[in-house]
């Protein structure tokens, strides 16, 4: 399966290259193998051993590689608070930093959107990469960090107070419910499951993308997307359809751990994961900022 995010989708957790036993191809001179143990999955190439395919073709779990440099949920958690702990820094900067008032608001606002820009480009740039750079990620997470740092602060002290904290709680407590449903198995992850979020992603993105061309054209609002109850009821939208990516990124990490990706993949999962909680982060920040516009 392919993950909705760029980065799992290019390297290191989708079905079509040689990672995280995603290759479906049957073994010349056998069965395919692996399609009880995992939907996803004909085969571990990680495996060191000849035994880990036998194991996949009756449908036992993989056994753990016998040889060091396979990434665990430790590094993947490592890299992560890494990763969000570089933005989280970098947000606070910026907020004390580039203040938002009416002398000061088109510089900070500016230098906020050019960090967006960057970072937007940096996270182009690693999604290509073959392989992992952590200056690239961390890179990536300071100039995000900027962009969310002004932005929160032109949020919280020019529309709504508190808003940058409510949409922090909001993004921790989708990211906690998800991880609970899924680790109990409510959320079952699968190829019904992937089309629907797919389907859903790729409607809710043209309907941005149409207003937006919409606002810069036509002026205002655009089709009104992104204001008043149509942009309440997009924002929740977006919310849900944030959840249901960390769900797909839970399953693809699971995956590259349970089939022995390389260490180094932990960067790309956080990676992955920190574009995710950003998009959640946003979403409840508009939401909470049309609820408390005066318009």
């Amino acid at each position: 399966m392919r993950s909705r995010n760029p980065v799992f989708s290019r390297r290191g957790f989708s079905r079509d290259n040689g990672y995280a036993g995603f290759n479906t191809a049957p073994q010349a001179g056998g069965p395919a193998v692996g399609t009880q143990a995992n939907p996803y999955a004909g085969g571990n190439p990680y495996a060191q051993n000849p035994y880990a395919q036998q194991d996949l073709q009756y449908g036992a779990p993989p056994q753990a590689p016998a040889t060091t440099g396979r990434m665990t949920m430790d590094d993947v958690v490592l890299r992560t608070a890494s990763t969000l702990g570089t933005l989280i820094v970098t947000a606070a900067l910026a907020w004390a930093l580039l203040p938002v008032d009416d002398a000061n608001l088109s510089r900070s606002y500016g230098i906020g959107v050019g960090a967006a820009l960057v970072g937007m480009v940096l996270a182009f740039v690693q999604s290509f990469k073959r392989k992992a750079s952590p200056a690239l990620i961390l890179s990536y997470a300071a100039f995000e960090g900027v962009f969310l740092g002004v932005v929160s602060s032109v949020v919280d002290n020019r529309i709504a107070s508190g808003a940058a904290m409510q949409a922090v709680i909001g993004t921790m407590a989708v990211f906690a419910g998800v991880l609970v449903a899924y680790r109990a198995g409510w959320i079952r992850v699968n190829r019904r499951f992937y089309g629907f979020v797919m389907a859903a992603a790729l409607g809710f993105v043209l309907l941005m993308v149409v207003n937006m061309l919409f606002a810069v054209f036509g002026g205002g609002d655009g089709l009104g997307f992104r204001s008043g109850p149509l942009g309440v009821f997009f924002g929740v939208v977006g919310v849900l359809l944030g959840a249901c990516f960390l769900a797909l990124d839970f399953k693809q990490v699971e995956d590259g751990i349970a089939y022995g990706a390389p260490k180094e993949e932990a960067w790309l999962a956080a990676f992955g994961l920190t574009l995710t909680l950003v998009w959640i982060y946003m979403e409840f920040l508009r939401i909470i900022a049309i609820l408390n516009s005066s318009d």
